[in-house]
């Protein structure tokens, strides 16, 4: 009988992948991550992981399996916290999700998981794991889409490598979130009706701006507005010499002073606001709501437009840098100067767009067919085939 680890997170979808193992035969295990226990990074008296890990513990207690906690903290500080203050300190903007999965799931978490004698690692993730075989018979994994295309997580997925994804199931896959709960009712899982989790990942019930607050101090500096008509990045056909060059141009930045526009208010730190964020601002009087369309967090200054249709929130390309590529199909990976036709997406739930990527000698263009809205430094670009996600990469 094959072992089976669950990560079982005290919410609806990972019990429901636990009930699915057992019901296929598999030895079911269900460990409990704790993540955090930082008393000075809380919203309230709430103690979510704990009611989390009753609740975890209820469901092993229903379905009959051995269940225990582990204490991640220590990693998930160093590897997740400490990393997105330090993004966020440059004026990037991480995401917690996709480095939680690649750093603590299916790391530190899997290996726990096999010094445990577990075959597999199984989470409650919306998404498939198919498996094929060349003549060799050599198998290759691949990440897929979940059925339930408004549930979809891969890509908080997209930067698991072949050999995590050997040792990975994804039960729920098949499922749609309404299927999930009917199977938790009729169970009589405690979890059935429970809300999904929205603070950070297995941290609980703590929203990312105050979550930032606490840690980092806050620092007065002023809003500068810039007009439609007075952008600094001129959005015009050029000549270009090069393809390379042309795509160099299309993905760059583009860059503001404070006398491109005027000064409409202040904020409490440059490093607390991300690109497209239009909550928080506190501006009021304009014609149309303010969008933050860049920060600067050595001058401390926000840059914003008005309306959703401001040009300065608009790019078509993006790079990643060759040592933030990551191939989930290494197989499939571009030499210098090939290029593939894909779908991406550079946000959870966003619709997949179609896309161009080109290599290059120190990167990988993204070139959609289409500007997207709010490209952000640090956050994930993933690019798919179908409904097979391919890889990822940071935007630079």
């Amino acid at each position: 009988m094959k072992k089976v680890v669950v990560g079982l997170s005290g919410g609806v979808d990972s019990s429901v992948a636990a009930y699915l193992l057992k019901e296929q035969g598999y030895d079911v295990i269900g460990l409990f991550m704790k993540n955090w226990h930082d008393e000075s990074v809380t919203l309230s008296n709430e103690c979510p992981w704990l009611e989390d890990s009753n609740d975890a513990l209820i469901v092993a207690e229903k379905l009959g399996i051995p269940f225990q906690t582990v204490d991640l903290s220590v990693q998930y500080k160093e590897r997740i916290v400490d990393y997105m203050f330090k993004e966020y300190e440059m004026g990037r903007t991480p995401n917690p999700d996709v480095l939680c999965n690649r750093e603590i799931k299916f790391d530190v978490f899997m290996d726990i998981a096999l010094q445990l004698g577990a075959d597999y690692v199984a989470t409650g993730h919306y998404c498939r794991k198919g498996i094929l075989k060349d003549i060799k018979g050599i198998e290759r994994f691949q990440l897929l889409a979940g059925k339930d295309m408004n549930k979809d997580q891969s890509y908080f997925l997209c930067q698991l490598s072949q050999k995590q994804l050997s040792k990975t199931l994804f039960p729920i896959g098949e499922l749609t979130k309404p299927e999930v709960r009917q199977i938790a009712q009729e169970k009589g899982l405690i979890t059935a009706n429970k809300k999904d989790s929205q603070g950070l990942c297995f941290i609980g019930k703590v929203s990312l701006p105050e979550f930032l607050q606490q840690k980092l101090k806050p620092k007065k500096g002023v809003i500068v507005e810039i007009p439609k008509n007075l952008m600094v990045y001129e959005k015009k056909e050029s000549h270009f010499s090069s393809l390379t060059e042309e795509l160099a141009q299309l993905s760059r930045k583009p860059s503001y002073s404070k006398e491109d526009g005027k000064v409409v208010g202040e904020h409490q730190g440059a490093h607390f606001f991300t690109k497209g964020q239009r909550k928080g601002l506190d501006v009021g009087g304009t014609k149309e709501p303010l969008f933050v369309i860049d920060t600067d967090v050595k001058e401390n200054v926000i840059y914003t437009g008005q309306g959703k249709s401001h040009p300065g929130l608009y790019r078509r390309t993006l790079f990643v840098d060759n040592k933030e590529i990551h191939w989930v199909r290494p197989d499939l990976e571009l030499g210098i100067d090939e290029v593939m036709e894909v779908s991406a997406r550079i946000r959870y739930r966003q619709p997949l767009v179609k896309a161009k990527l080109y290599k290059v000698d120190n990167g990988l263009y993204v070139d959609f067919e289409e500007e997207q809205s709010a490209i952000t430094e640090g956050q994930f670009v993933a690019w798919y085939k179908g409904d097979e996600l391919l890889g990822s990469g940071v935007i630079a």
